[in-house]
């Protein structure tokens, strides 16, 4: 049924404008509204729906993956955009990598407390 159909995916925050501003100029996506709803258009025809809820929780897992070539330059760079990164004890290092148990990774959060992260593409 579903064979062929694009899907897409989406995710709540509780203010379009700051997540127009963190996903648009922190994190450099092409970002597009409609309808007080924000697209986030990622490399690969990947578009995500961004929805407002007023009640709205902070997933507690990943939402969104961004894999990169270089996980230190790109922690690095997002330090300097203003970004923190998630730390856990026993598991990540002072930049907020966790070099063990899988590809290397950093977690970090949106402006509604959604998770994020880099990870080092094998």
């Amino acid at each position: 049924m579903f064979k062929d159909t694009k899907a897409y995916s989406g995710f709540s925050v509780d203010d379009i404008e700051a997540a127009r501003e963190f996903y648009g100029e922190v994190l450099g996506l092409g970002v597009s509204e409609d309808h007080g709803m924000l697209t986030l258009h990622i490399a690969g025809d990947r578009d995500t729906l961004v929805y407002p809820k007023p009640d709205h929780t902070p997933a507690t897992f990943t939402i969104l993956n961004f894999p990169v070539d270089d996980i230190e330059r790109a922690v690095d760079e997002l330090g300097e955009r203003g970004v923190a990164f998630e730390q856990y004890d026993g598991y990540t290092d002072a930049k907020g990598i966790m070099r063990e148990m899988g590809p290397l990774i950093a977690w970090f959060r949106d402006p509604a407390g959604n998770v994020l992260s880099v990870l080092q593409e094998a």
